[in-house]
């Protein structure tokens, strides 16, 4: 893997990742082990480990009944995870290709879902109706630079007493050596601004490689994310920082039930993850 940093335009970045993210779809229907979804019972890993967070906030905690949007849904396997715990989905993407899996996995298991392609900043002008809970989780807002934007689409897709809810990589963990064999800061947490420019040709899950093997990623430390969401006019009434995440960054991390944790001397030492949740008022 080799990567600079470059204040490309974001039409040349968002380009670039979308060519290397239709490229993925074949891999991760392989990676994602979509037959466990044959079992009426299963859900996503991702799912599973963001329930109990996400509905402690929920009237009668659970997302049965309600109405939930999950942004950068990918191949759709978290959003129909919500639908089988009966919630009505609502799945945006910015990938036809990762769409058109989504809905052949959701008319293969019979569930309800709708899909809409588009950009997450502009998700508001494109998904009709509003909901009880904005979701996304693990891996999505290093893919594009304008949290503001992003915020404003969240509040503004949340009905009033909405939920918003987000897991991801934490921005610590993004600016560290994944090659290195300690802890070592590589980029800088506080971004700067220009994206970081990745050349690899393989992904976090599934065998295989792509082609379109550059992509463009910013890092956002916890202070702007929380900001843009209090600037967007919502409430954030949850903050949580984890030590378990869902794919292996680094090949020192060790696998464990539900994830991957760094070995046990440096557990403490570097978060994994960030969970953030808010309300709109």
């Amino acid at each position: 893997m080799s990567e600079t940093i470059d204040p490309a335009p974001w039409a040349t970045a968002r380009d670039a990742n979308l060519a290397n993210w239709e490229e993925r779809v074949a891999l991760h229907e392989v990676g994602y082990g979509l037959d466990a979804f044959d079992d009426p019972t299963h859900l996503s890993d991702v799912v599973r480990a963001d329930l109990p967070a996400l509905t402690a906030h929920l009237p009668g905690g659970t997302v049965s009944g309600l109405d939930l949007c999950h942004l950068q849904c990918h191949i759709g396997t978290d959003t129909l995870s919500f639908a089988r715990l009966g919630a009505r989905v609502t799945g945006v993407d910015f990938s036809p290709a990762a769409l058109e899996s989504a809905k052949r996995l959701a008319a293969r298991l019979g569930l309800e879902a709708t899909w809409v392609e588009a950009d997450v900043q502009a998700a508001r002008a494109a998904v009709t109706g509003d909901f009880d809970v904005v979701y996304t989780s693990i891996g999505t807002i290093t893919w594009f630079p304008d949290l503001a934007t992003w915020a404003r689409q969240i509040s503004a897709l949340l009905r009033p007493g909405g939920v918003f809810y987000i897991r991801d990589g934490h921005p610590m963990l993004y600016a560290l050596d994944d090659e290195a064999d300690a802890p070592v800061v590589r980029y800088p947490y506080f971004g700067g601004g220009d994206p970081i420019v990745f050349d690899e040709d393989t992904t976090y899950v599934g065998e295989g490689t792509v082609k379109n093997s550059r992509t463009y990623q910013w890092i956002h430390p916890i202070s702007s994310v929380m900001t843009a969401l209090l600037d967007a006019g919502l409430r954030i009434t949850a903050v949580d920082e984890g030590r378990i995440l869902p794919w292996q960054f680094a090949a020192r991390m060790i696998e464990v039930p539900g994830g991957w944790v760094w070995p046990e001397a440096e557990r403490d030492l570097i978060p994994c993850t960030v969970t953030i949740v808010a309300r709109r008022d």
